[in-house]
C-alpha cells in the first residue's frame, strides 16, 4: 500500500466532507466568530485572508462584516462549497484562492488582517505557515488564531492528541496556549488577547463529519473508557462519548521594528 502525503491527507479528509462543514452547527457560529465580526468592522474595507478557510465561516462573517475576503485552503472541494454558499447568501466581496498555509502566493503585506479558525492543527509546519501570515500582513494588520487547544497538563494533552488522531488521520496537533505564545513571537507577532471557550462535541456528528472508521471510532470509546478520572472529569466524557474541547481565539499584531 502506498503512503500518502499529509497533504493529500489534508484533501482526501476534508475535500468529501466540504458540504457537511458548511452547515456545521459546531462551525457556523460562536463568540469567536462574534469576535472575528468586531474586530473586522473596526477595520473598515479591510482585505482579509481567511487561512485554511474549510467551510468559510470566518470568511462569511468577515464579509458580512465589510471586508473583501480571500478564502484559501488545500481543497477545491472546499473552496467550491464556499463559493456557492456564499452567493446563495449574497457575499460577492469573497474571492477563493487554492494553497497550502506554509507557502502563501501573495505578495508582502497584502492584507490588513490574516485569519484562521479551526485549520491550524492540521498545518505540517506552523512556524513556516505563520512566517508566511508575518509577510503577507500589513505592519498595522492583525492576526487571529482560533483554534481547538491542549490542555497545560500533559495527561490531558496525550488523551486530546490520542483520539484527534483516531478521528482523523490528518490531524497534526492542537497547541497549548503557552506553546502559541511561543510560536506567534518567533514568527514577529505580539501575542495579545486569548479568550477561551469550550465547546461541546456531539460524537455521532463529531465523528460523522470525519468518517471515521467503526474500528478507530471502537478505538476512541475504549480510551475513553479506560481513561482516569482526571481525563474523565475534564473533557466532561458523557456516557455515549460526547465531551468538551478546549479551545482559544489569539489576538496578535505584527512587531514592530522587526
Amino acid at each position: 500500500m502506498s503512503a500518502r502525503s499529509h497533504a493529500r491527507q489534508v484533501v482526501d479528509q476534508f475535500g468529501a466532507q466540504a458540504s457537511a462543514y458548511v452547515t456545521s452547527a459546531v462551525h457556523a457560529a460562536g463568540a469567536d466568530l462574534d469576535r472575528i465580526g468586531a474586530l473586522i468592522r473596526a477595520r473598515p474595507d479591510a482585505r482579509v485572508l481567511d487561512l485554511g478557510c474549510g467551510g468559510g465561516h470566518v470568511a462569511f462573517t468577515a464579509a458580512a462584516a465589510g471586508a473583501a475576503v480571500t478564502a484559501y485552503d488545500l481543497s477545491a472541494e472546499m473552496l467550491a462549497a464556499v463559493s456557492a454558499e456564499a452567493s446563495r447568501r449574497g457575499l460577492d466581496r469573497i474571492e477563493t484562492r487554492q494553497g497550502g498555509a506554509e507557502a502563501l502566493p501573495f505578495p508582502d503585506a497584502a492584507f490588513d488582517a490574516v485569519l484562521t479558525r479551526y485549520s491550524a492543527h492540521h498545518w505540517r509546519d506552523v512556524p513556516a505557515a505563520l512566517a508566511e501570515a508575518r509577510r503577507v500582513i500589513r505592519p498595522d494588520g492583525l492576526l487571529v488564531v482560533s483554534d481547538i487547544i491542549a490542555p497545560e497538563d500533559p495527561l490531558l494533552d496525550t488523551h486530546l492528541q490520542a483520539v484527534e488522531l483516531l478521528r482523523d488521520p490528518s490531524h497534526v496537533r492542537d497547541y497549548r496556549v503557552s506553546e502559541w505564545r511561543i510560536l506567534l513571537e518567533m514568527a514577529g507577532f505580539d501575542p495579545g488577547t486569548v479568550t477561551t471557550s469550550r465547546p461541546r462535541m456531539d460524537f455521532t456528528s463529531w465523528i460523522a463529519r470525519m468518517r471515521t472508521p467503526e474500528t478507530h471510532v471502537a478505538a476512541i470509546r475504549a480510551l475513553q473508557a479506560a481513561a482516569p478520572a482526571e481525563v474523565t472529569a475534564h473533557f466532561g466524557i458523557e456516557a455515549d462519548g460526547s465531551f468538551l474541547l478546549d479551545s482559544a481565539l489569539i489576538e496578535g499584531r505584527p512587531r514592530l521594528g522587526r
